[in-house]
């Protein structure tokens, strides 16, 4: 046997190991924080050296003597750790000396993280980390042993809390997603998308909304989406006459929102309810109504834009009956019914993801429709397939940790705290304008939840200052690092998307932009008005809602010209100022912006009316 195979079946086996061992303690009390999150870390690191060469080149000119050897070096360097337990947690800190072998496992720890995050998710984050080092060493002031001690020997660095929601919960729910892929969920949620919306005007680039947003819900990541999603989306909305740009912008901004998406959300989420000490539940309950918008903007601008130029959906004969998909595959949205009715149930979030997880085989069994392609081979490919989709985050969440103790450690957050006070010289509205562009900058270097990491290390506590709501500051910084996914120059799902369109960049790129323009509006709405988060009376939030929804709507009617007939340019401008009286807090706007609307919308009629054959 070929010595690559020998590899690939050792690393499916580990794989699977990192996913029972995971499993298990998702049910059960898991062990102290550092043996936990050190064995998490010792699967990660293993897996990604065996997966992804040093080099990333395949074939017999792969270096695998060196990834072997990257391998032993994490056994002995988070070994240690185990070996050593005891006078590691009864030592006094940053008083007792370390030893000579404390310091070289800390080194070695160091560069294996950066190395494995490099090969992972490329060279942004391990950079990232690298300066924060250097400036912890230089004008942070802090000696060598006490910056080792940091990283390695206590749980405010490497084996931080970040590191700790990707053992508890990014990998339960990761797995979670492995299963429902494999019962067949995707093709659920494409026919189920295909039977609501796909006969209607521009039906295949609402088909890509719809089932986008349920697929990115699971995935948690927008080029996954866009890679799963996109080559049976975006060829549909091409063949019915989408313009191949706009049909790379759809998918790429539908699958993006699907880390903002409840109920599953992406990683981010996670480390948010770790940050704020409450239950995911919770987190899940501010997002929907920022979900909500971003999806009935994307939506409309894809109804304007087929309202505009005469696109038509797919035959009603060739979409899939919607009872017919609801009897034969329905019955696979059970799994997500449990996990959120177990969270509901406050139940922890990694005890209900483990009961979806288990619960979407027995479920797919319920049919023959659905058992048909099931078998132990569909099983051990989804616990091998969620602990590879979850090394990502793993080794994001490590190599974040090194930021953060360098952070925590030097005082720079409050440092960075005052910096941004002082630009903004107090002003809410420019502070948050400096956390938008940060945020979209961090984010088009590194995955979204090391970049919101970042963001809430340096830029929220300035927010907060300011007089922004905890959770709110949260919301909007991690709203930024999901953007970046679609904002040039570096939009990797659009990137991803276009690729797969045939389509210019760039011009995806900015049609993206477009489709998305009410999502960059969003953040500022629910800052100003925290009832868009579900903070506060139902009946501030069912009206914040709604003024919300017209805006949004209002806003890519202007975007593309087109309500009920095509747009004047004054009717856009006019429906622009609607638009943002509507998206802004207030009786005295929201007035303003219906009643514009209202007049726009008395026009469009009667161009409508006149428009029909017999009508002068």
């Amino acid at each position: 046997m070929p010595l690559g195979t020998v590899i690939r079946r050792v690393a499916g086996g580990i794989a699977i190991a990192m996913s029972l061992y995971h499993m298990w303690f998702a049910a059960s009390a898991p062990p102290e924080a550092m043996i936990f999150r050190g064995t998490h870390l010792l699967f990660a690191l293993v897996l990604v050296f065996l997966y992804v060469p040093v080099l990333r080149r395949e074939g017999p000119r792969r270096l695998l003597w060196l990834d072997l050897a990257f391998v032993v070096a994490s056994a002995v360097a988070v070994g240690y750790i185990f070996v050593t337990y005891d006078s590691i947690v009864n030592r006094i800190i940053y008083i007792d000396e370390l030893t000579a072998w404390d310091k070289a496992m800390a080194v070695l720890t160091v560069v294996l993280v950066l190395d494995a995050s490099r090969r992972m998710i490329g060279w942004a984050l391990p950079v990232t980390a690298m300066v924060f080092l250097g400036y912890a060493l230089t004008w942070g002031g802090v000696k060598v042993p006490a910056l080792l001690e940091q990283m390695y020997l206590s749980t405010d660095g490497i084996f931080g809390s970040t590191l700790g929601v990707s053992a508890s919960y990014v990998i339960v729910f990761v797995l979670f997603g492995s299963f429902m892929e494999k019962s067949g969920t995707g093709r659920l949620f494409m026919d189920f998308a295909l039977s609501l919306t796909g006969h209607t005007a521009g039906g295949p680039g609402k088909v890509a909304i719809v089932s986008s947003s349920l697929f990115g819900t699971i995935s948690g990541s927008a080029v996954a989406n866009v890679m799963v999603d996109g080559p049976i989306t975006i060829p549909l909305m091409k063949k019915t006459g989408f313009r191949p740009a706009f049909a790379a912008a759809v998918e790429s901004t539908a699958s993006t929102g699907g880390q903002i998406m409840p109920p599953i959300m992406g990683a981010a989420a996670f480390v948010m309810a770790e940050f704020l000490a409450v239950s995911y539940f919770q987190v899940t309950v501010w997002a929907w109504i920022p979900a909500l918008l971003f999806y009935v903007a994307l939506f409309f601008a894809v109804h304007f834009e087929a309202k505009r130029v005469g696109l038509h959906g797919v035959p009603k004969s060739e979409c899939p009956r919607l009872g017919t998909v609801m009897r034969e595959r329905g019955h696979l949205f059970i799994p997500i019914l449990i996990v959120l009715f177990g969270m509901a149930m406050s139940y922890s979030a990694p005890l209900c993801a483990l009961a979806g997880a288990l619960s979407t085989l027995p479920v797919a069994f319920l049919r023959r429709s659905t058992r048909v392609d099931l078998s132990w081979r569909t099983v051990v490919e989804a616990l091998e397939g969620g602990s590879r989709d979850a090394l990502s985050v793993a080794m994001a969440c490590a190599c974040a940790g090194i930021v953060i103790g360098v952070i925590s450690l030097t005082g720079l957050g409050i440092t960075f705290t005052q910096i941004v006070i002082a630009l903004a010289q107090n002003s809410l509205l420019l502070a948050l304008m400096l956390t938008a562009v940060a945020g979209i900058v961090l984010g088009m270097g590194m995955p979204t939840t090391p970049a919101y990491i970042v963001m809430v290390s340096l830029l929220v506590p300035a927010l907060v200052k300011l007089g922004v709501v905890t959770p709110a500051a949260h919301m909007f910084a991690l709203y930024f690092a999901v953007l970046s996914a679609i904002t040039p120059p570096v939009a990797l799902a659009v990137f991803a998307a276009a690729a797969l369109a045939g389509a210019n960049m760039w011009r995806s790129g900015l049609e993206a932009m477009r489709i998305a323009a009410a999502g960059f509006l969003i953040p500022f709405m629910f800052v100003y008005e925290p009832a868009l988060l579900a903070i506060g009376d139902w009946g501030t939030i069912a009206l914040a809602t709604a003024t919300a929804v017209i805006g949004v709507m209002a806003l890519a009617a202007s975007l593309y010209g087109f309500l009920l007939a095509p747009l004047l340019l004054w009717q856009r401008l006019a429906l622009c100022v609607a638009s943002l009286l509507l998206i802004k807090p207030g009786p005295v706007t929201d007035a303003v912006g219906l009643g514009l609307l209202g007049l726009v919308l008395v026009l469009q009629w009667n161009s409508a009316r006149r428009a029909l054959p017999g009508r002068a």
